[in-house]
């Protein structure tokens, strides 16, 4: 796919939200801590709270902006969105209290349409062929900033813990007023439908994708993949320091080790495997690779452990680029922003019930007098994805209009 104006903005828009996503990742045990979270354990538990009520309202939102970026065209979606993320920043990072850190994920969950827009503008401007690639060029820009993000957040938060989100939103100001300036609408009024009520509700707007004819297998296939793949966000830091004793700065940097792993991965071999494999064929791999690196952290205890199965892990990131493919392609051009606020949502459900599920089983893995084993949570999420292997292989036939290589 041709590197136009536009798409390069997709890409500097993604990357810069994952910095601004990654930065905090390395100073989530010292911020708990801050507005009183408690202990390490405790601290991932309201820690995942947090992150759930983000994922709530996104749900909760993220079919209505599709839909909305569906009837009124993209641009205004997306710069709408990326304004709202600025001030999301500056609440968080002005917050002394755990509940104004809660609200400031509530609305950047509100917000959600950074993503959801951005993906339905990629499937505007890509032939169909062309989009698990193009959907691994989004996988590729979060790995860059994921390289950056967490570097940063480690170095900034020795100059003080509010600073990586004054860095986050003077970088998402300046994404703004380049978005102004650059991005045109994409979506063609013909290919445009009108905004009804029936699109403010979340449930109906799932349930009618759901029968659309070859849609369901992969939205349930994404769905459990994101839940499984939650693991890393959710407790990688606490993880780190529980079983390594790692540091903010060596938190951020296996983070940003695995940022420019994925980058590598989505920019390079990702669209390298899907020309010579196909799409299908491609997706197996990313799919063992998944389970491989799962298994691996389950069992780390030493450093090389982790230094092994990290790019095997990344090699599992080429997964949602690739079901999001199958899924888009299913839909005409009239629906892809629907399409994408509803794989949005699916995800927010994973990420809303992912880290309770996963910071309690972790709790209970650490503090409780029972068996002591850490990695229990990256075994969960290892069996979740075992048990949607017979759909992936399914996917085959749900997703004919692919690559015929796949």
């Amino acid at each position: 796919m041709k590197l136009s104006g536009p798409f390069l903005f997709i890409l500097a828009t993604l990357m810069i939200d994952a910095i601004g996503v990654g930065i905090v990742f390395p100073i989530m045990p010292d911020l708990m801590e801050r507005v009183g979270a408690g202990s390490t354990a405790e601290g991932a538990l309201w820690g995942g709270i947090m992150m759930s009520a983000y994922a709530a309202a996104m749900f909760l939102f993220g079919p209505i902006i599709g839909s909305l970026s569906d009837a009124w065209g993209r641009r205004p979606i997306l710069i709408a969105a990326l304004i709202t993320l600025t001030i999301d920043y500056v609440i968080m990072a002005m917050a002394d209290a755990y509940w104004l850190l809660l609200v400031g994920r509530i609305i950047a969950g509100m917000a959600g349409a950074t993503y959801i827009t951005a993906t339905a503008y990629i499937s505007d401007i890509a032939r169909p062929e062309q989009r698990g690639a193009a959907f691994g060029m989004i996988g590729a820009a979060f790995g860059i900033g994921f390289v950056f993000g967490p570097a940063l957040g480690g170095v900034a938060s020795g100059w003080h813990i509010t600073a990586p989100f004054w860095i986050a939103a003077a970088l998402s100001a300046l994404n703004v007023a380049f978005g102004v300036s650059i991005l045109p609408e994409s979506l063609k009024p013909e290919n445009r439908r009108p905004f009804g009520k029936r699109d403010l509700n979340p449930f109906g707007t799932i349930a009618r994708a759901f029968v659309i004819p070859g849609l369901a297998i992969p939205l349930i296939c994404i769905f459990v993949f994101e839940f499984a793949n939650m693991v890393y966000p959710t407790l990688w830091a606490f993880w780190g320091r529980e079983v390594f004793g790692w540091d903010g700065f060596t938190i951020g940097l296996t983070l940003s080790a695995y940022g420019l792993l994925i980058a590598a991965i989505q920019g390079g071999v990702l669209p390298h495997l899907t020309k010579r494999l196909g799409d299908y064929r491609t997706l197996i791999i990313a799919t063992i690779a998944c389970v491989i690196g799962l298994v691996g952290f389950g069992f780390s205890a030493t450093v090389w452990a982790v230094a092994v199965f990290l790019p095997i892990a990344a090699l599992s990131d080429m997964a949602p680029p690739l079901m999001t493919a199958f899924a888009a392609n299913r839909v005409g051009e009239d629906q892809q922003g629907l399409v994408q606020g509803v794989i949005a949502s699916l995800a927010s459900i994973a990420a809303v019930a992912a880290p309770l599920v996963l910071t309690g089983v972790f709790e209970h893995f650490v503090d409780s007098e029972g068996i002591y084993f850490p990695g229990v949570p990256f075994l969960l999420a290892a069996v979740l994805i075992v048990a949607i292997l017979p759909l992936v292989l399914r996917l085959r036939t749900a997703g004919s209009k692919l690559t015929a290589s796949g």
